[in-house]
């Protein structure tokens, strides 16, 4: 996280402002919610999960049992079973 001088990006008024409630202390100011974004969508992993997923599903339906896909993907039986059970 970059640490940005109040000073040099917000108004005048405005750092009086905050300054009646914090001086001198590191406050964080989040992004609003409409811009958050869900979890692995910008490193990818999220993707990587659904394909794997997506495998897992598939296998099943041509046959694989349930345990031989938990040792497959080194998952829990009971992980496995929420996979291919759910649409």
């Amino acid at each position: 996280m970059k640490y940005v001088n109040a000073t040099a990006i917000l108004p005048e008024r405005l750092v009086e402002e905050i300054q009646k409630y914090v001086q001198g202390e590191t406050i964080y100011i989040p992004k609003p919610e409409t811009t958050y974004q869900k979890w692995g969508t910008r490193s990818g992993g999220r993707k990587l999960i659904d394909d794997r997923n997506r495998s897992i599903k598939a296998s099943f339906k041509c046959g694989r049992s349930i345990d031989q896909l938990a040792m497959e993907y080194c998952l829990s039986v009971e992980t496995i079973k929420k996979i291919v059970y759910t649409k």
